[in-house]
């Protein structure tokens, strides 16, 4: 599975036009959570997110940061950029690690089920004084996935804040399913090309900010976005995906997946192998 990869990276927008998507919110079910509380499942099924989550200890944490350091500079001199670290646990074992842990994936089955799968990890890096900002967007906008069943764990490789362009969120905003988009071309200024306008008539924004180590979790229909970084700090996020196993991928994405509690369907989710780097 590892050895040849033939899902579609990024399907075009008339790709995913054409799948029969079911892009509404379903509320978390769960009277006896085990390391969430009620009251965190009623926030989540509320608002649509959880922040902050402490992961990994300081030492954890700078660890983990001083593995980034490296990978990042090797991507660097292969002609990469900080946002180009895309489905890094089908290359890197130390990822895929990261993606599996134990007390991230209890907190991800607590809202998903008992049967989950991982299936994507993204960095996304804010060098310093980069100048690019992530435009409102929704997850599942991208993710040839049904039903919206699916939730992103943001862990933070460095300390963010207002000052280095932590993400945003409008709490709520995924009770109005998918919305609107209009398609605008990739530039040095927008990662995305995807934006939702108007997203702050929805609501008011609310700032992740979030010390190394800790972590927010929103759902696939989150109205989120993030600034650009102009200040002298790094903002280094890993961006973690999970679904629950009853959801259907399409486009060769089942290839991505890996089984991390319970199970899948026969036939449906690979079970990616741990990368030998």
């Amino acid at each position: 599975m590892n050895a040849k990869t033939t899902f579609k990276a990024i399907p075009s927008p008339e790709e995913l036009a054409s799948l029969n998507r079911d892009l509404g919110f379903h509320p978390v079910a769960n009277p006896s959570p085990k390391v969430l509380s009620t009251q965190q499942i009623e926030q989540f099924n509320r608002e649509g997110y959880l922040k902050p989550i402490r992961i990994f200890d300081a030492v954890e944490a700078a660890s983990l940061r001083g593995y980034f350091d490296g990978l990042l500079a090797k991507i660097l001199a292969e002609g990469g950029t900080s946002y180009s670290i895309s489905t890094a646990h089908a290359k890197y074992a130390r990822i895929y690690d990261v993606l599996t842990h134990p007390r991230i994936v209890s907190y991800v089955a607590d809202l998903l089920g008992e049967n989950v799968i991982a299936w994507g990890s993204h960095f996304f890096c804010k060098m310093p004084r980069d100048g690019k900002t992530v435009s409102w967007h929704q997850d599942a906008s991208y993710w040839p996935l049904t039903p919206a069943r699916a939730v992103t764990v943001w862990l933070a490789i460095d300390d963010a804040d207002r000052g280095n362009a932590c993400m945003k969120f409008i709490p709520g905003s995924h009770h109005y399913g998918h919305l609107t988009y209009k398609m605008s071309e990739e530039s040095e200024s927008n990662i995305l090309d995807q934006t939702v306008e108007n997203a702050e008539g929805i609501g008011q924004p609310v700032y992740d900010e979030l010390l190394a180590g800790e972590c927010s979790i929103h759902s696939d229909l989150m109205l989120h976005g993030s600034g650009a970084n102009i200040s002298d700090r790094r903002r280094c996020g890993l961006t973690l995906r999970f679904c629950s196993a009853e959801v259907v991928a399409s486009l060769g994405w089942y290839e991505k997946g890996i089984g991390v509690r319970g199970k899948a369907a026969p036939g449906t989710w690979a079970n990616r192998e741990r990368p030998a780097e």
